[in-house]
Formats: C-alpha cells, sequence, structure tokens
C-alpha cells in the first residue's frame, strides 16, 4: 500500500498534466464541431428582431418626459438633451436597487456571440449568482459565479465556478462526459478559458452587464445624437418588460452597435435581456446579430452559500 501511494506522488502531476493537455486537445478540437443550432431566446421573447425607430422619436420621447415632470410640480425644464439622457437615468437607478437589494440570483442563461466576425452557436447554462458587497472600499463578499452547460452539445456537462481574488482569481472547470477526468484551473482571460466566449467570467452577473450599458450610453451620447424607442407590454419568458431600443442610423466606428435592446423587467426593475445588431452589409439588407443575453426563470435573493461554489459539492458532477 506504501509503495502504491509513493508511486501515485512520484507519478500524480506529470499523469494529471499529461491527461490535462489531452482533454485540452479534445476541447479545443470541439470548437470546430457544427452542432444544430437552435434559437431558443428568439422563442422566449414576443419580439426577436430589430423594431424600426421612426423619425423624430427621440425629440417626441424627450417632450413626454419632459411633460411628466411639469404635471407633477417640478420646475419647468426645456425639451432638450439627449435621447439617451433618461435612458442613462433609468439604467442608474437599476443598477442602484442590483446593488443593494439583490444577494443573489438564479436562473438560466441563453447566449450566442459573434467573434472575429463568426457567429457562434446558441450556449445554454444554468447559473447560480452571487453578488458581490463592499464597505467602505473593502470586499466583503466576492463576486462569485456557478455555471452548469446545457448546449451546445460539445458543452454539455461543463461545470465551471469562479470566485473573485480566491484560488489565484482562476476558474475551476471540467468538461462533460468521457471527457470528464480531470479539474482544470484556468486563467479566466486566457487561451482556453477564452475559447467561444466573447468575455471572460470575470464580466459575468447582471451588475456588470448594467454598468457596460451605462458605459456604453455615456460614452455615444458625447459622439452624435441616435434615435430612442420605449415599446411596452414585451415578454421575456413569462416575464412582462419594457422594450428599450437604441439606433444609430449611419454606421460610425465610434459605434459598436447599430441597434440595441434592452428588455427591462416592467416590475423588478431588472434587464432580461441585452441584443445587439450591426449594419447591414448591403443596401436593404438585415441587420447582422453581434450578440445576445437572455435571462429566463431569474430567480432573486434564494440564499445562495458557500456550498454552491464549492467543486466538492456532491451536487455537482467534479471528478
Amino acid at each position: 500500500m506504501t509503495s502504491q501511494v509513493q508511486v501515485w506522488r512520484k507519478f500524480k502531476w506529470p499523469s494529471v498534466v499529461v491527461i490535462g493537455l489531452l482533454v485540452a486537445v479534445v476541447v479545443y478540437s470541439t470548437r470546430f464541431r457544427v452542432d444544430p443550432v437552435t434559437n431558443k431566446a428568439a422563442e422566449a421573447i414576443s419580439t426577436a428582431k430589430p423594431i424600426p425607430a421612426p423619425a423624430g422619436f427621440a425629440e417626441q420621447f424627450l417632450a413626454r418626459s419632459s411633460d411628466k415632470g411639469k404635471d407633477q410640480g417640478q420646475a419647468d425644464e426645456p425639451a432638450s438633451g439627449h435621447a439617451l439622457d433618461p435612458v442613462l437615468e433609468l439604467a442608474r437607478k437599476a443598477l442602484t436597487q442590483i446593488q443593494t437589494e439583490v444577494d443573489d440570483y438564479t436562473g438560466r442563461l441563453i447566449k450566442r456571440e459573434r467573434i472575429k466576425g463568426v457567429l457562434g452557436n446558441e450556449v445554454q447554462m444554468d447559473f447560480k449568482i452571487r453578488t458581490r458587497r463592499e464597505v467602505d472600499g473593502k470586499i466583503i463578499r466576492p463576486l462569485s459565479a456557478y455555471l452548469k452547460f446545457l448546449e451546445p452539445k460539445s458543452a454539455r456537462g461543463r461545470e465551471v465556478i469562479w470566485i473573485e481574488g480566491a484560488n489565484g482569481n482562476k476558474l475551476t472547470g471540467h468538461e462533460g462526459g468521457f471527457l470528464n477526468l480531470v479539474r482544470v484551473e484556468l486563467e479566466p482571460t486566457g487561451m482556453l478559458a477564452m475559447m467561444d466566449n466573447k468575455y471572460p467570467i470575470t464580466e459575468i452577473g447582471l451588475t456588470r452587464l448594467v454598468e457596460k450599458l451605462i458605459e456604453k450610453g455615456e460614452r455615444d451620447r458625447l459622439v452624435g445624437p441616435c434615435e430612442v424607442q420605449i415599446v411596452e407590454d414585451q415578454r421575456v419568458g413569462d416575464r412582462t418588460c419594457q422594450l428599450i431600443q437604441v439606433t444609430h442610423p449611419k454606421p460610425d466606428p465610434r459605434y459598436d452597435f447599430h441597434i440595441a435592446q434592452i428588455f427591462i423587467d416592467t416590475d423588478r426593475m431588472i434587464p432580461l435581456r441585452y441584443a445587439a445588431f450591426l449594419w447591414p452589409t448591403e443596401v436593404g439588407g438585415e441587420p447582422l446579430l453581434e450578440e445576445e443575453y437572455t435571462y429566463l426563470d431569474l430567480k432573486l435573493n434564494v440564499g445562495l452559500t458557500d456550498s454552491d461554489f464549492d467543486p466538492d459539492n456532491k451536487a455537482y458532477n467534479y471528478p
């Protein structure tokens, strides 16, 4: 027995490295496998394509916003400013609410991304996320994420856990099926971790989504005018949403998108879907999907604990 332990200790790390390399090669090869492409995100929403924004809508919206303030007894203000101003105000309120009232959440994320000009397959995953909490600039609860991949078939069964600042800030994951041989620890921005991903796992979550929307909006309002459309009574899954659509009519390298759609849960003031489209490649053509993220079955403040982000959790399938 002692000799067996000594042999294992002697060959443990070389063996793990060899197995890990084999897994990496096989995983890398799956990048080029073509799985049937479904569009569950489109099925989950009532508006899957960009809505043409009527001319002058931004000015009309600003005028209505001004009139509403006047009815509430606020001081008269000119119907001027940028069309994105009321949208940015809404986004900041949503961000504050998430930061102060949401401790954790679970659900299913459906995403699709264009990487290096190629639109990838739709990816579905169940997730658990615990939000970051800071006191006096010190993190007392790090951002934590657990992901279990459901689609495409080549990724099915994969599990990933990442806790901000822990484990050298590396993620811990494993593949599914016959590839479930070893745990791997990867840099979030490394080649393997970023394979078929536009953004690293460090960017995950509703908080970062809203922060990025605010960053884009603040930058875009400095570039020039745009068109904004608000559409009520839209649905994402079983939730009623307000759709905010931002359109940049003319191509401009300073803009990230031609059309962006943000679906806001009407009751909870939380974004449930974001989709961005590029300009058509030809006159009269369809806008090109750049990226889309849809949150379904989103449950807030479910009481996640440290065990939900522990690879040794018996409910998980880590080797």
